[in-house]
């Protein structure tokens, strides 16, 4: 659709409004004008929305009627007028816009430069080519300030305008400038000081500190004020400080001086270059601040190893010379570990790490022209203590023992608070603690340990620090126990002056073993003594290190006095005690002792009367001697007959009813058997020995046989009585000697003449004539014969003097071919070994067979290693048999055997088990 044109309504009540924009210039007047249609409406004029109503007394506004036009002059155009008009008629309205374009101010008479002094008044003016115009005063490119505080003053006086400083000081002196828009000026202001007399200058003082301070000095003019300073610093009035200005004298008083008022006084006269100096210095006596520490009597505890750094604070003016020193030893800033340093108020002394040599009272020494102060300072390092010494067992006992210990001679400065207790066995690497709670005493028994291992303990003491490095060990000690007291303690023989015990050991004996025997005995009815006999190895009579406890088997209480019989302990278990009064009555008891003390004591029922009884003696002969005792020349005869008897009984032999000469056989008695000792036999000490046992008018006898044999001689005569076929009859007589012992048997030999080679026909033949068949035809043989006995074989045999031929006429003797049979073969046991057991200290054998061609070579093994070159053990092998012989062996061998036999074609092993067996003692 076309846009169809706005159609402009026409005015009625204005014939030519304003136009929509004026403009004039500053100063100058512009002319609004409107022209009326209806000239009898009243016309309203506004400014920015605010009516003009006209005023007599101003010219500000003029407002013209001419005709139909209607006129408002606005004379002396200012920046204020610059705004929006509007004219009112009726109800219509036109506006429009005055604009003011601003004319540059020009100087027209710029400022002049001043020279003067401080304290005068300066004035700078200048005139500008419009009045009210807007200027900017400026010093060295800066804008003056001008507020209400302000020592600058600014006033107008129509088109001039002027720049005042009532009071002018150095600091006024400068390049000074005024900027219009038009235009600027600018000229020099200096200003320079009064020259001043003085009569009197400030004096430097040396004051002690919060003593007064009074600064005094006379110049001339007196009426010239001034500034005090101190190092630069304006110095204000205060209630400590007073300024005083009379005439000419200017004074300045402080009451109680402090170290801030030591300093460059300055005294400057205002708008005088000359100025008065004095210097103030305060002195100070040195102290030193321990009570900024808060440690209780100024003693540090630190703990060893830990650095330590101790702040103390220390005044002083001038400042103080502070030495540190422990002893007669100063410490130096220049220090490693332990040096001493000094920053302003503050003195300190650093340990790098603090070691037990650091403790003690250090010195601190202050020097400076006020006098001199010293303060002193414990240190205290702590530490965990010294490890103790090496505890001490005193008390050793089967599964437990004591122990103590001195306290470690350095307890680390701190208290000890007590003992942790290790213990190990000797033989291993591995502590075991035995308390988790600290032991206060210096003493533990250990317990639950193994008897018969030895052990080491020590010892690490604790204080709060912590805990200390472990002892040394102990002495290695083996906890062991007492055995029980010895069994079936029995009186065994009486005399006039002894009496002679026996007992068995006792049944539990332990890991300490059994060193001996303690005899002890007491008189019945003696007086009453100490309980405490010292015995062998520093024992009591009780065992138990001096303290005496009786066995609930001992009758006799505490009040008799045991004496102790063997000066040495006995391993055997009979004892004799002698030297006895006869006649008195006495009781006996024994006691076992090893390592750990002595046991318990056995003591007899009842006691033993000390007198001798008459026992009729009584020959035991042994069961082997009861019939012919036979030996081979050449061995030795021992023989041990006991007897029975008391007293001790007499003993005589005879043989063969003659005394026996001591040169051919030695007799040795004692009180209770005789020994027959022939080192080497012969055949002329056999016969009946005749032994006689007599105890005053009462005897026992006994006869003993001994027989010694020697080999036989040989068969007197060997004949050949006869040959026929293939047989040969022969008859022999028996020997001449026969050994003195009877001929058991003959053994006959052959030998083909041929060859002279001997075979045995037959052995033990007991006959003297004998046919000999299955003889080689045509061979001519020889025979001879050996006589035997218990003994053996004669050494020499009888050889027929003749030969027998074998010869058989008419026949003619064919050898048969015979292939040679092999007989090569593997080793094969025929006989195993045989589990079996052997006692301790005899000897034991091992025998098996073996069946083997070639011959094999026999190995004997225990528990599989080979013996070999061991004097122990002896190996034979005799046709096939083989023997090994264990020469009086122990418990430790005791295992498996084996015996390997091998050869070219195999080998072969059999293995037997050997147990030996310990024999018991017995009474």
């Amino acid at each position: 659709m076309k846009k169809i044109p706005k159609e402009v309504k026409k005015s009625e009540a204005f014939a030519k409004k304003l136009d929509p924009a004026y403009q004039a210039d500053k100063g100058g007047k512009i002319r609004l004008v409107v022209d009326l249609a209806d000239p009898t409406v009243d016309l309203k004029w506004y400014k920015n929305g605010q009516e003009i109503r006209p005023t007599p007394n101003q010219r500000k506004y003029i407002f013209e009627h001419k005709g139909t036009q209607r006129i408002m002059v606005i004379n002396n155009c200012s920046m204020n007028d610059d705004a929006a008009y509007s004219v009112a008629a009726g109800d219509e309205k036109c506006t429009t816009e005055l604009f003011v374009k601003e004319l540059p101010v020009k100087i027209v008479k710029g400022i002049e430069p001043v020279k003067t002094t401080v304290n005068e008044r300066i004035e700078l003016e200048c005139e500008v080519s419009e009045e009210g115009a807007q200027v900017k005063w400026m010093k060295n490119g800066v804008e003056v300030p001008t507020g209400v505080r302000s020592r600058y003053r600014v006033k107008c006086e129509g088109t001039k305008h002027f720049l005042v400083i009532d009071d002018a000081s150095r600091d006024d002196t400068g390049t000074y400038s005024i900027m219009a828009t038009g235009g600027t000026s600018e000229a020099k202001i200096q200003v320079d000081l009064k020259p001043l007399k003085i009569y009197q200058d400030l004096q430097d003082m040396t004051v002690m500190l919060g003593q007064p301070i009074k600064l005094h000095c006379e110049i001339y003019p007196g009426n010239v004020p001034g500034r005090w300073y101190r190092n630069g610093q304006l110095i204000q009035p205060n209630d400590r400080l007073n300024i005083i200005h009379r005439n000419k004298v200017h004074r300045l008083e402080i009451e109680a001086c402090s170290l801030h008022d030591s300093g460059d006084y300055t005294f400057v006269p205002e708008g005088y270059s000359q100025s008065l100096s004095a210097k103030i210095h305060i002195i100070d006596p040195p102290r030193v601040h321990l009570e900024s520490l808060n440690f209780p009597d100024n003693t540090v505890t630190i703990v060893a190893g830990n650095k330590l750094r101790l702040e103390i604070p220390i005044s002083g003016e001038p400042a103080p010379r502070v030495v540190w020193m422990k002893g007669e030893r100063v410490i130096l800033e220049s220090g490693n570990r332990v040096r001493a340093e000094t920053h302003g108020d503050q003195t300190s002394l650093t340990i790098e790490v603090t070691e037990r040599e650091d403790s003690g009272n250090y010195k601190i020494v202050l020097q400076n022209e006020a006098g001199e102060a010293t303060a002193s300072v414990k240190i205290k390092v702590v530490d965990i203590p010294d490890a103790p010494d090496a505890p001490l067992v005193p008390v050793v006992g089967g599964d437990w023992c004591s122990m103590t210990w001195e306290p470690p001679k350095y307890d680390g400065g701190s208290p000890i608070l007590g003992y942790f207790v290790e213990r190990k066995k000797k033989q291993s690497s591995r502590w075991m603690r035995l308390n988790f709670d600290l032991i206060k005493e210096t003493s533990f028994e250990p317990k639950k340990m193994i008897e018969g291992v030895p052990y080491e303990v020590r010892i690490f003491a604790v204080n709060a620090i912590g805990v200390s490095k472990p002892s040394e060990p102990s002495k290695a000690f083996t906890p062991l126990a007492v055995t029980s007291e010895p069994t079936m303690l029995v009186v065994d023989d009486v005399t006039d002056t002894t009496v002679t015990v026996k007992w068995r050991p006792p049944e539990t004996i332990g890991a300490a073993g059994l060193d001996g025997y303690l005899v002890e005995y007491c008189i019945e009815g003696g007086a009453r003594a100490s309980n405490q006999t010292k015995a062998p190895n520093g024992l009591c009579d009780n065992g138990q290190m001096g303290v005496d406890t009786n066995s609930p088997e001992d009758p006799v209480p505490h009040s008799d006095n045991w004496i102790v019989s063997n000066t040495e302990l006995t391993e055997k278990t009979k004892y004799t005690i002698t030297g006895l009064t006869p006649g008195t009555k006495i009781l006996v008891r024994v006691k076992a002792i090893n390592a750990a003390g002595a046991s318990s004591p056995r003591t007899i029922q009842h006691s033993i009367l000390v007198k001798e009884v008459i026992e009729p003696p009584k020959i035991r002969v042994p069961r082997h001697l009861k019939q012919t005792y036979t030996r081979r020349v050449g061995e030795v005869v021992n023989l041990v007959v006991p007897f029975m008897g008391k007293p001790r009984p007499k003993v005589t032999w005879l043989k063969d009813g003659k005394p026996i000469e001591p040169s051919h056989v030695s007799i040795r008695n004692t009180d209770c058997d005789s020994i027959i000792f022939i080192r080497k036999a012969e055949r002329s000490h056999s016969g009946k020995y005749d032994m006689k046992v007599q105890v005053e008018n009462h005897e026992d006898t006994a006869v003993i046989d001994i027989q010694i044999i020697d080999l036989p001689g040989p068969p007197q005569c060997v004949t050949i009585e006869d040959v026929w076929g293939e047989n040969v009859a022969l008859v022999w007589t028996p020997p001449k000697d026969n050994g003195n012992a009877p001929i058991t048997g003959y053994t006959i030999q052959k030998a083909d003449k041929k060859t002279m080679e001997w075979y045995t026909c037959f052995e033990h033949y007991h006959r003297t004539c004998i046919a000999i068949t299955e003889l080689v035809v045509g061979n001519e043989y020889f025979f001879r014969v050996f006589s035997e006995n218990m003994c053996g074989l004669s050494q020499e045999a009888t050889q027929s003097k003749k030969s027998a031929l074998i010869v058989k006429e008419g026949m003619q003797l064919k050898k048969p071919d015979y292939n040679d049979h092999d007989f090569k073969e593997a080793p094969k046991f025929t006989q195993p070994l045989i589990n079996t057991f052997a006692i301790a200290g005899y000897n034991a054998t091992l025998n098996c067979s073996v069946r083997a061609n070639p011959r094999p070579k026999v190995i004997w093994m225990k528990n599989k290693i080979t013996i070999i070159d061991d004097p122990r053990y002896r190996m034979f092998s005799n046709q096939g048999v083989c023997t090994l012989e264990i020469r009086k062996p122990s418990p430790y061998d005791g295992g498996l055997y084996t015996c390997k036999a091998i050869n070219d074609l195999g080998e072969a092993q059999v293995d037997c088990k050997l147990e030996i067996k310990v024999q018991t003692q017995e009474l």
